[in-house]
Parts: structure tokens; C-alpha cells; sequence
């Protein structure tokens, strides 16, 4: 992965780590999901959201305010 990007989230989760993806590229953050889960056993390993480096703040600010809303 290249440099400046940083783990913001982890889930064994495919779909709820799409969903967060999705709600920080909703707004205009960019967002990529790396998935690390076994190709045979969806039990095994993680599936990980990046971001900028420099979006971390504000994607944690609304993370945090998404969760307090739900």
C-alpha cells in the first residue's frame, strides 16, 4: 500500500466494513477496503478500511457521530 494511508477500521465483517467505506466516501473522503480473510474460509483474517493520513480527524469525527446517531 502506498505511503499515508492508515487503518481506520477492522471487522471479520465484509459487510460492515463496506458500509463504513461507503458512509466515509459519502463524504468525499477516499476510502479503500483491504482484504486479508482466507480465500476458502471467510472465518480467518480481517477485512481493513483505509483512508489519507490526513482525513483520519475528520473520518473519525464521523464515525463517532454516526454511531451516536444510530
Amino acid at each position: 500500500m502506498e505511503k499515508n494511508w492508515v487503518k481506520i477500521y477492522t471487522s471479520t465483517n465484509f459487510y460492515r466494513s463496506e458500509i463504513v467505506k461507503q458512509m466515509l466516501t459519502g463524504h468525499h473522503i477516499d476510502a479503500v477496503l483491504l482484504n486479508k480473510q482466507a480465500s476458502s474460509h471467510h472465518d480467518f483474517g480481517d477485512i481493513e478500511v483505509y483512508i489519507h493520513q490526513e482525513d483520519f480527524s475528520t473520518a473519525l469525527e464521523i464515525m463517532i457521530l454516526n454511531q451516536l446517531n444510530t
